[in-house]
């Protein structure tokens, strides 16, 4: 497995990447979803990909996430798109990519159009989450969750095996981060894979990101009883396809 770097992008701030470098081609960027990282099947299933295709790739791990410095609970979309941002223009360079965003990073991702749209080929959402704190969090929070949230800043949602510190901060700034209410005119690929059983993010999220690209090339994948997380052997083939699809484009 290609090893783990750090790029330093501030006194206080370093982030950890895996790259695989190539001067002039096309690269893969991934993005991953809230509170992950790139040790998943995902991440290396995108990388072993590249390197059979002579591609090149970036996956990093945003502030407060996987071994990146700081701390999650002061990050938010703002900051994590900003840091996104930073390491493309570092690691990418000039070169040409196609975005891959899982959840969250689907999110993270279309933000990175106001950045790099010459620069961004296609773009694969998994299980995509735009504005899920307020659209999946906030929205549905009881008024004791949301008077929690509002006096102390900060509360504990429980989603299964897992505990999410949610600050009130992070919902707040999610409000600023509208995407779902522009359009983005990029003539590019734009393939969205849900879940079909997905518990997490409704099927509707993929098709509200699709309706942002009018002049795109769409198409909505849905995985027969796939999760959100999409990463047992069998739904990972179906993605690589959809990626090797795209690829061709440039070749």
């Amino acid at each position: 497995m290609k090893k783990f770097k750090y790029l330093r992008i501030s006194k206080t701030k370093k982030l950890r990447f895996i790259d695989n470098y190539f001067k002039k081609k096309l690269y893969i960027v991934f993005l991953h979803g809230f509170m992950s990282n790139i040790e998943g099947k995902k991440p290396q299933t995108f990388l072993r990909f590249a390197k059979k295709n002579k591609l090149g790739f970036l996956a990093l791990e945003y502030s407060g996430h996987g071994k990146s410095s700081g701390k999650f609970t002061k990050g938010n979309i703002s900051s994590w798109t900003r840091e996104t941002r930073l390491i493309i223009k570092k690691i990418v360079k000039k070169n040409n990519f196609i975005l891959i965003g899982s959840s969250m990073g689907s999110w993270i991702g279309l933000n990175q159009f106001k950045y790099y749209k010459k620069q961004i080929r296609g773009f694969i959402g998994i299980g995509s989450a735009p504005e899920f704190l307020t659209r999946l969090m906030w929205n549905k929070f009881s008024k004791i969750i949301k008077s929690e949230l509002t006096i102390k800043g900060i509360t504990t949602i429980k989603s299964g095996d897992y505990e999410y510190p949610i600050t009130y901060q992070l919902v707040r700034d999610g409000r600023k981060n509208r995407v779902l209410n522009k359009k983005i005119n990029s003539k590019i690929r734009v393939t969205m894979i849900h879940g079909e059983k997905d518990e997490v993010v409704p099927v509707n999220f993929s098709r509200l990101v699709l309706s942002i690209f009018k002049n795109a090339k769409r198409k909505l994948k849905i995985i027969r009883n796939g999760d959100h997380s999409l990463s047992n052997p069998r739904q990972l083939k179906i993605i690589v396809k959809e990626l090797n699809y795209i690829i061709k484009d440039f070749f």
